[in-house]
């Protein structure tokens, strides 16, 4: 990445302004704007996040805000209510409050003098959820939106559930907002003699989300609100939408730009869950340069020619050897000029024809541990492996060598005639790229719950041995498969730990099986390009503790249970400007036996520290969700400590009956 140090306008940097909302809660902001903003006003762009902007976002803020700022605009940095240094209490994610305060914060901002009264809001993850969803609610000043990695349906397409499957990263994220949102403010911004009260209201209000998230198993109005494709009209501003064929979150730009009415263009890299401008596997591109001619044409009005873009640019990724990561995917840009687009052109291959003998399909539990994570993060070792162990414990279709090469751009789908033993059932449907050598790589998946094969607001049960009809959307995904390969469609009802197993073992007898293919004519070389990334000078730190990931598979020969251990420890660093020093360690387990879906469970366990010259605080916490035929049941535990000394605990204990999950 280039380092840009001389920008057009001076900037300066304000690191705590407060923002007072309507019931008198303050709101810390970190602001970057042109030196000289109040005699020449400038538009702003807010980004609205739970993650600390002090020691949780400052990377990326670094690069990113000043570089705005130099460009003529004030970047506004929130912590949201309950998080960081700003007051109040958080209860849930994108609540009413949290999209409310999002609302008064870019009313306060157009009406400061620095500003020329638009507002712009983006944001990657969360920040992306509530920059769509703020949109939808049309405060005036809202102009324009850049989303990356987000979603517009929270059920369908978020953490929680797929296809009506339980996500395990469900689990995850509840245990890693606990952990995130039990940090104290830095006493440096609250106060030496406030800082601890406002930990121990947070501490004492803090919520484990789990048990609200898993009491709401279908679609229901809980993941309505907020889920901007139940009415993707009220969407006014115009929308940059940005994602990653890595990430989790790879559908969202394909729904936005078909069915946004306003402005709307889309790109989708090689990248895992991050901003382009420093994501891998490389290529990066120069994100900034593209935001800004996103915003000078909707904030300020200057003819950029983004209007002119293809509505949709997409990077077809090359085969490539199956590695749990990747630094580097070869491949080429294409564009169409608009989404959906003429030149996908839909194939159709039977698997199964109707009437034939059906294959069964009885899956191990322990299948799935080469799916990697929902969304890899760590620039480590995260993605997919080699899928010959879990295609070895599947249902396999693979199709004749090919003789040419495929382009593979869009959501592949699988239509199933299917019956069960069982009246819940799921099932998973993985697209491979198969070597010459038989090594296997993962181009993209879809799971279904089949008591949701008709509706994820009314599930049914399944009658046992009646044959229904089911499609299982798999995910986005651009990927040229070469001349001299194969593709694979594997087929399980179990995929472990990415979703969690039913109440029962299962046997599905797949009676037929047509895979739909969205083809397109093959590009040559790159049909669109983009700059080189930049970014302001980066954040100036010592390292304490060095990062590192760890994965481990262990298998118990003597009981057969089987364990994924992951440990992510973030390291420790100090920021050389204010001295704060802030680590960070997660670790999880997730264990089943292959022949028992109620042996499920998983553990997390994670460590936060903060500190600065002689003052330091810890948080502890940890949490299991486990099952019966019935019930999940979980658990949690908050421990924060200063210095040594236990100055908080608390305890979670709840169960949440199955419905048809």
């Amino acid at each position: 990445m280039k380092t840009i140090t001389e920008f057009p306008r001076k900037v300066i940097e304000f690191p705590d302004m407060g923002i007072v909302m309507p019931d008198g809660c303050r709101l810390s902001a970190r602001v970057w704007m042109p030196e000289d903003a109040s005699s020449d006003p400038v538009p702003a762009i807010l980004e609205h996040l739970p993650y600390r902007k002090r020691d949780g976002t400052i990377f990326r803020d670094q690069l990113t805000h000043p570089y705005f700022a130099g460009h003529g605009y004030a970047s506004i940095r929130v912590d949201m209510r309950g998080n960081g240094d700003s007051e109040g209490l958080m209860d849930d994610e994108y609540s009413e409050q949290e999209l409310q305060d999002a609302c008064d914060v870019i009313a306060w901002a157009a009406a400061q003098p620095w500003c020329n009264g638009s507002v712009g809001m983006m944001g990657i993850s969360w920040g992306g959820f509530n920059c769509l969803q703020v949109a939808a609610k049309q405060p005036p000043a809202l102009k324009a939106v850049i989303s990356l990695c987000s979603t517009v349906d929270r059920y369908a397409d978020d953490i929680h559930y797929k296809g009506g499957c339980l996500l395990t990263e469900n689990f995850g994220w509840a245990s890693t907002m606990l952990s995130y949102s039990s940090r104290p403010p830095d006493p440096l911004i609250a106060g030496d003699n406030r800082w601890r009260d406002l930990w121990l209201t947070r501490l004492e209000n803090q919520s484990f989300l789990l048990p609200l998230w898993l009491s709401h198993q279908h679609r229901d109005a809980y993941w309505k609100r907020g889920s901007i494709c139940e009415d993707f009209s009220a969407v006014k501003a115009a929308v940059l939408s940005i994602g990653g064929w890595h990430d989790g979150y790879r559908n969202t730009i394909s729904h936005l730009v078909a069915n946004i009415q306003a402005p709307v263009k889309g790109i989708v890299g090689p990248w895992i869950h991050k901003y382009p401008h420093y994501a891998g596997p490389t290529p990066a591109i120069g994100f900034l340069q593209e935001a800004l001619r996103w915003w000078d044409r909707w904030l300020k009005g200057v003819d950029t020619g983004v209007e002119a873009d293809p509505d949709y640019r997409a990077y077809v990724m090359d085969s490539v050897r199956p590695a749990r990561w990747h630094p580097e995917r070869l491949g080429r840009w294409v564009a169409e000029q608009e989404w959906p687009s003429p030149n996908i052109k839909v194939g159709a291959i039977e698997l199964i024809a109707d009437g034939v003998r059906p294959a069964i399909v009885a899956t191990p539990q322990s299948c799935g541990l080469a799916g990697g994570e929902y969304f890899p993060f760590t620039f480590g070792p995260e993605l997919p492996g080699d899928q010959r162990p879990d295609d070895a414990l599947s249902v396999c279709f693979d199709q004749p060598v090919l003789a040419e090469a495929l382009d593979i751009v869009g959501a592949p789908e699988l239509l199933i005639r299917v019956s069960s033993d069982r009246p819940q059932a799921n099932i998973a449907v993985r697209l491979c790229d198969v070597h010459p050598d038989g090594a296997s790589e993962l181009i993209s998946y879809g799971v279904l719950n089949l008591t949701h094969r008709a509706s994820h607001e009314q599930p049914q049960a399944l009658v046992p041995g009646e044959t229904v009809a089911a499609r299982v959307i798999l995910d986005q995904c651009a990927y040229r498969v070469p001349a001299g390969h194969r593709l694979r469609i594997a087929v399980s009802n179990a995929y472990w730990p990415m979703i969690w197993s039913s109440p029962e073992p299962v046997r599905l007898d797949l009676s037929a099986a047509t895979l739909r293919l969205p083809l397109r004519p093959l590009a040559k070389s790159d049909e669109t390009s983009f700059q080189s990334p930049e970014g302001a000078p980066p954040w100036a730190i010592a390292t304490v503790r060095a990062a590192n990931s760890e994965r481990h598979v262990d298998r118990d020969e003597k009981t057969g249970i089987v364990t994924l251990s992951i440990t992510d420890d973030f390291g420790e660093v100090r920021d050389l400007a204010h001295g704060l020093a802030n680590g960070s360690i997660a670790r999880e387990s997730w264990t089943i036996h292959p022949d028992d879906p109620l042996s499920a469970s998983g553990r997390t366990h994670w460590t936060q520290t903060l500190s600065r010259n002689g003052w330091s605080v810890r948080t502890e916490t940890s949490a299991e969700i486990r099952c019966d035929a019935q019930n999940f049941i979980v658990s949690a535990r908050i421990a924060a400590y200063e210095g040594e000394t236990l100055v908080f605990e608390r305890d979670f204990e709840e169960t949440i009956p199955r419905d048809l999950l």
